[in-house]
């Protein structure tokens, strides 16, 4: 029971902490409001109201009397109530009206309706509260005629109503409006803190975050920057020395390549330039990872454009793209352009036809790329993402490199905050499928 109506709380309150927040500050206030009002109408309005018919009832009582028992002084004491009590009293000879002009929900219509009932009996009285703006009719039947009294609404309602709904209403919508102010300026370094760390997750460098709000908000916020900055440097700092050092080996192996042609033993020369070149393969698969790493600013890339010109750039005709809705999406576009190079050209590497497609969710792009080759085992999908790992089966990814080329391509959709998954294409070869958030 208690997890069936959190269950149902959870789905029905706001999901955001500033309206939250401002659920905590407004409840008491409407709540307790609400109980103000029901106290006053309960303990003072209807009580006033009541005894001010009552005291009405029993004025018209008293001349509804006179009418009946002392007619040679009805005129007389008419004279006084219309003078004192500031009534209009008319003799009718007519029927009481068979339309019922009371409401049924108006406490007023209903306090006065329950006093005539109990002291005129059922039948022998009616009343209109709507008829007149300001004045209320009421007929009563006597012995001899039917006395119509049109008195002031004031008699049997209190005018202080709607003032005290008014001091209720209006101090409480003033006091939620300064809390929403409030909460907003609070909850605003929260928002922006969050959109930080999603920018900086898919990839986004965050140059400049200032910590505002609260101690603990700009703790949360000042340790953020400092990781930041720490995971910025790491990188730097990890780029740099591969960058260095594939760059400090081409030296001494243009040396011993110069030195091999210079040998007259042709086989062992051979032999020892594969090498060389194996090496020089592998220091710029090195210096293209180091540049996935190197600093680039997102811009706004649509996605049917940014295929279009990859197609163009490998010009293969075996490279087909299908055109989809139109997407833009902030990234790094050289860093995407390297990663969607590696997946297409391995499937031009291993496949005859190259398949192309995008699709958008909700919040994420998906990037089909299928071909038509050997394809991969499934119990090596994630092994070939791993740096330097070679498939000594089937299709083999790496022939022409050291193994890093699924590895920065995995390494780039990750820095975006995507995701990369291979299966068996309807092509009968691989696909690739890349999630990518807006």
């Amino acid at each position: 029971m208690s997890f069936g109506l959190n269950k149902f709380l959870k789905i029905i309150l706001p999901k955001g902490l500033f309206y939250r927040s401002l659920i905590i500050v407004a409840a008491p206030i409407i709540i307790l409001q609400l109980i103000i009002t029901v106290v006053f109408f309960d303990s003072i309005w209807i009580k006033a109201n009541k005894g001010m018919t009552r005291s009405l009832v029993a004025e018209l009582k008293t001349l509804i009397d006179i009418y009946d028992n002392y007619q040679s002084e009805a005129d007389f004491f008419t004279d006084i109530y219309k003078n004192n009590f500031n009534f209009v009293i008319n003799e009718k000879n007519e029927e009481l009206p068979e339309i019922v002009g009371e409401r049924k929900f108006s406490p007023m219509d209903r306090s006065l309706r329950r006093e005539l009932k109990s002291t005129f009996g059922n039948g022998n009285y009616w009343f209109s509260t709507t008829k007149y703006k300001d004045v209320v009719e009421l007929r009563i039947k006597s012995k001899n005629q039917t006395i119509q009294v049109l008195f002031p609404r004031e008699k049997i309602a209190t005018s202080s109503v709607r003032l005290f709904i008014l001091w209720i209403t209006l101090p409480s919508f003033f006091l939620i409006f300064i809390a929403i102010i409030f909460l907003k300026n609070q909850t605003r370094p929260i928002v922006n803190l969050a959109k930080a760390a999603e920018r900086f997750g898919k990839g986004h460098y965050i140059n400049e975050f200032r910590p505002s709000g609260a101690s603990e908000i700009r703790k949360a916020s000042y340790e953020f920057d400092r990781m930041v900055k720490r995971i910025n440097r790491h990188l730097n700092q990890r780029s740099e020395m591969l960058s260095g050092i594939s760059h400090d080996l081409r030296t001494p192996l243009t040396r011993l390549k110069l030195q091999l042609e210079m040998l007259n033993q042709k086989e062992i020369s051979e032999k020892m330039s594969k090498d060389i070149d194996e090496m020089e393969k592998m220091l710029n698969d090195y210096l293209q990872f180091a540049k996935t790493q190197v600093q680039e600013n997102s811009v706004a890339i649509n996605f049917n454009n940014f295929f279009e010109e990859i197609v163009k750039n490998i010009n293969n005709k075996n490279l087909h793209f299908t055109k989809g809705e139109e997407i833009i999406l902030v990234a790094r576009k050289n860093a995407l352009i390297r990663c969607f190079d590696n997946f297409i050209q391995n499937g031009l590497s291993y496949g005859k036809n190259v398949y192309i497609s995008t699709n958008k969710t909700l919040n994420r792009l998906i990037v089909l790329i299928e071909d038509d080759g050997p394809g991969i085992p499934r119990d090596e999908y994630k092994n070939v993402f791993k740096p330097f790992y070679r498939l000594d089966k089937s299709r083999s990814l790496n022939t022409s490199g050291v193994g890093l080329g699924l590895s920065i391509s995995e390494d780039i959709i990750n820095s975006h905050g995507g995701n990369v998954q291979l299966s068996e294409s309807k092509y009968k070869g691989l696909q690739v499928k890349i999630s990518l958030p807006f």
